[in-house]
Parts: C-alpha cells; sequence; structure tokens
C-alpha cells in the first residue's frame, strides 16, 4: 500500500482519540473501584458528590455511570443510588470495543494474542480429536471460498483460532479466543478495506497459507511444528498491522502540512 492509498478512514483509526471528561471520570470511578476505595456492594458517592471532586457536571457523571453500568462495574439501584457490583472484583480485566479506536491499541492486543496463541497451537497439537481437525479444514474451505467477500473472510478467520482453541481442551483458551476474536474483527476488516480486490485475495491466499501450517502441525500431533505455525502467523499479523500504522501515520502527516 503506497502512501497515496490512504484512506480518510484509515487515518482517523490511526489517531489516537483525545479524552473527553466523561472518560476521565470514568477512569476515576473505575480507579477507585479496583484501588479497593469502594469495595463491591457499597453504595457510591452521589453524582453531586463526584462533580465536586472531578469539577464536571452532573451530567458528564452520569454519562459516566451509565457507561461503567453497561461494563457491569456499577449497578444502579431506583430510589438508592449507584452502588458497586459485587462481582467487580473479577473486572479488572476488560477490553472494550471503545479503547480498540486505534492501531496503536489493536497493535498491544495483537502482541498479547501472539504469546496465548502459540501455546494455545501447541496443546491443540497434543490433544486435538478428529472432529476437531474437520472443523478447522471447514473453516479453511469458508476462507478460501469467500474470495473478495470480507464479512465471510473475517468470520471464517475467527472461527478457525476459535477451533484450535477447543482442540487445546482448555476452556479457558476458548472463552479468551472467544472474548479477544469479537474485539479484532473491526481493525481485520479495517485492513481487508484498505485493499483493492485483488490484493485483497492476495492477502486471504496467505492467511489461508499461515493457517494450513499451523493445521498441518496440530493434525500431525506436532506441538512444537504447532508453537512455530502459530507464532509465524501472529508475527505476520503484527507486521501487518504495523506497516498500516506506519503508512496511515505518514498520510496524516502529509494532509496536516497540506491544511
Amino acid at each position: 500500500m503506497s502512501v497515496s492509498d490512504g484512506s480518510a478512514e484509515e487515518v482517523r483509526f490511526a489517531r489516537k482519540r483525545r479524552p473527553t471528561l466523561v472518560d476521565a471520570a470514568c477512569e476515576h470511578i473505575r480507579s477507585s473501584i479496583h484501588s479497593g476505595a469502594h469495595a463491591p456492594g457499597e453504595r457510591l458517592p452521589t453524582e453531586a458528590e463526584f462533580g465536586d471532586v472531578l469539577g464536571v457536571s452532573r451530567t458528564v457523571v452520569r454519562e459516566a455511570v451509565a457507561r461503567l453500568a453497561a461494563e457491569g462495574l456499577v449497578e444502579p439501584r431506583h430510589g438508592k443510588g449507584v452502588f458497586v457490583s459485587e462481582t467487580a472484583k473479577y473486572q479488572a480485566f476488560q477490553i472494550t470495543r471503545d479503547e480498540l479506536d486505534n492501531l496503536s491499541d489493536v497493535i498491544q492486543l495483537l502482541e498479547l494474542r501472539l504469546s496465548v496463541e502459540t501455546e494455545m497451537a501447541s496443546l491443540a497439537a497434543e490433544r486435538r480429536g478428529e472432529v476437531d481437525l474437520m472443523n478447522m479444514r471447514r473453516q479453511l474451505k469458508l476462507l478460501a471460498s469467500a474470495k473478495g467477500d470480507i464479512d465471510e473472510s473475517v468470520r471464517a478467520d475467527v472461527e478457525f483460532h476459535r477451533a484450535i482453541a477447543k482442540a487445546s481442551n482448555n476452556i479457558y483458551f476458548t472463552k479468551l479466543i472467544d472474548f479477544l476474536g469479537v474485539r479484532l474483527v473491526p481493525p481485520r476488516s479495517l485492513y481487508l478495506r484498505q485493499k483493492e480486490i485483488q490484493a485483497s485475495q492476495s492477502y486471504i491466499a496467505t492467511i489461508s497459507a499461515e493457517h494450513e501450517a499451523i493445521l498441518d502441525a496440530v493434525a500431525a500431533r506436532d506441538p512444537h511444528g504447532a508453537r512455530i505455525a502459530a507464532r509465524a502467523h501472529m508475527s505476520e499479523s503484527l507486521r501487518r498491522h504495523r506497516e498500516l500504522e506506519s503508512a496511515a501515520t505518514v498520510v496524516d502527516r502529509h494532509r496536516r502540512r497540506s491544511d
């Protein structure tokens, strides 16, 4: 992709979104809960009290509380106030769609996935069954037949990794891939949409070959080979997204100079 190929969507995605007052209020309340200042089941200060401390309006606090309620961190109770969720202590690790608003965030998440998927593939090679192999092969066929259909390509990609997770016979790998996979769909789609049809098909062919290497090692019950193939695949994904971020940054600078 040349510098001139960068789209407005690509540049917008690569830029870091500036925190808003609501973001700041959310972070303050979230930190106070995670630090233990407000324990699970405890009633939080009122909107007016939070507003005074933070120097913001009650509307800002209300929006922040609504966002935290959607995360399951707090529970508004009609006529009683807002309380810390009883399960708050188990929610310290969260990745929301709002957090993945630029490529830098996505790249950090891919770095996390690299280590996870490397060991997951190794376990899959040790523990997989015939049904697991059937599921992986099916997703590879769907990926190959998707051709220029971005949504179908992304779906098959996600399901292939989910099949590896299931083959590991570790329910927590499956849960983690379900959690991370959903959050990687937007950037994967973005990457493909920056390409011409021919380039997109070439990209899909590359992904398919990387997946084939993982499948071959899992089918051969070769944990070491599966680990190497999975690491190579995720490393390439990191490289592709870093290139996209770099190109978008150059485009952004060029356009700013032109303004």
